[in-house]
This record gives structure tokens, C-alpha cells and sequence, in this order.
């Protein structure tokens, strides 16, 4: 059963949504397949719960105006200093047609590698690209490190354990996860000026232009008061 979240038609729109976050609610727009994107308000306090348990790629039942909307909390913008959510975008999904996202890996258990051997877990993957029915999405996908009981070895995508309505759109052979060898002194201070590579946002597939114009929304109504 979807998570319900109850939203509000705004009029404020531009820099005046700040007056609204003052009164502990968020700007926020739907849009999806043949509609035209609506400027909504949801309660804070009910949407820091409600992504507590649904995250990205959890169903949620946005009620509006008396109608239910099946949705995804597609993206959202937080403010850097606060933490505060400033701005999220709810996309609305068909209940009968698939759709392509990525879900966040979930690392569980201990590795007897890592613990008794001072061995060095790698996570070449923090996500991996899905496609399902969006009942079927999952909140994140399970890998269990346990099976990590020597250096080398690996988790590879076709260990990893989803629903029949899922599936995962990456080789059955890419690794997910393995352990090396402890690095020397040397090697860890090398590997420390390495720069780090950012993790792509989470998007639905196909709806580039739609997000790009909805963040440039974002940014337009959280633009500093001039």
C-alpha cells in the first residue's frame, strides 16, 4: 500500500516562496505523462517523514484537491547550510507501464576479510539502474558482505537478489563489491590525493528535459531576495 502525502494548490510562485517555507510548508511541483505541472505545497514535517520511509523510488499517494496521484519524489533541493528541504519535484507515474530508475545499494552483514584480515572493501557500485512496474520499485537492494570471506572475492550484480517484477539493467558479471589486500602506508596516502567521483543524481529515465525545466524552477524560486 502507497504512502499517502497530502499537497495543496499555491499561487505563490518566484521569490515569494519564502514566506511560504516560513510557515513550515514547501514548494513543490507535479508533472508526468499528459499533464501540465502544477505548483503544489506540501507540509515539511509530513515530507521529512514520508521520504524517511519511501526515499526516491517508493510509491506515494499524493492526495490533491480530493484526487489521489500515484507519484515518485523525483528530486529535491535542500539547503546546504540547514539541511532544509527548499523545493521537490513529484513526478506521476502509470500503474501499468515500466519505468527506469536507479536505486541505492544497501550493504549488509561483515566481512570476514575486512574484520580478521584487515582487508579493504571496495563498493564499485553505490547503485544500480532498474526497470519495474512503479508497485514493484524497491527502496534499495540488498548486498551482503558476508560473502566476502577471503581477498578477491567479489559480488557481482547477478548476486544480488530482487523481486520477480524487477530487473536489474547492468551485466550479470559487473562487480559490486570485493576486498583487497591491506595498501601500505604509501599506497593509502597516493590514494588519498586521488580526487573522489561525484554519484549521479537519481532520475527517471526518458524525462530529462522535464526535470532540467523543473529545477530551473527550483532555482528561480529559491533565489535569494534582492
Amino acid at each position: 500500500m502507497a504512502l499517502e502525502l497530502t499537497a495543496q494548490a499555491r499561487e505563490i510562485t518566484g521569490k515569494k516562496v519564502r514566506q511560504l517555507r516560513n510557515t513550515g510548508e514547501i514548494p513543490a511541483v507535479l508533472y508526468g505523462h499528459n499533464i501540465k505541472p502544477l505548483n503544489l505545497s506540501v507540509s515539511s514535517r509530513d515530507f521529512d517523514k514520508i521520504f524517511g520511509e519511501a526515499g526516491e523510488t517508493s510509491l506515494v499517494s499524493l492526495a490533491l484537491g480530493g484526487k489521489k496521484h500515484n507519484v515518485l519524489i523525483h528530486d529535491f533541493e535542500r539547503d546546504p547550510l540547514s539541511g532544509d528541504v527548499l523545493h521537490v519535484d513529484f513526478y506521476e507515474v502509470k500503474m501499468d507501464e515500466k519505468i527506469k530508475t536507479k536505486v541505492q545499494l544497501k550493504f549488509i552483514g561483515e566481512s570476514a576479510a575486512v574484520k580478521s584480515e584487515g582487508g579493504i572493501l571496495i563498493h564499485a557500485l553505490s547503485e544500480v539502474e532498474v526497470e519495474a512496474l512503479p508497485q514493484d520499485l524497491p527502496k534499495e537492494i540488498l548486498a551482503d558482505i558476508s560473502v566476502l570471506a577471503a581477498f578477491g572475492d567479489k559480488i557481482k550484480i547477478s548476486d544480488l537478489k530482487v523481486s520477480s517484477g524487477v530487473k536489474i539493467l547492468a551485466q550479470e558479471e559487473e562487480i559490486v563489491a570485493t576486498v583487497t589486500p591491506p595498501r601500505s602506508d604509501k599506497e593509502l596516502a597516493d590514494l588519498e590525493e586521488k580526487p573522489q567521483e561525484e554519484v549521479g543524481e537519481i532520475k527517471v529515465v526518458g524525462e530529462e528535459k522535464k526535470a532540467a525545466e523543473a529545477a530551473e524552477k527550483a532555482a528561480e524560486e529559491s533565489a535569494p531576495k534582492a
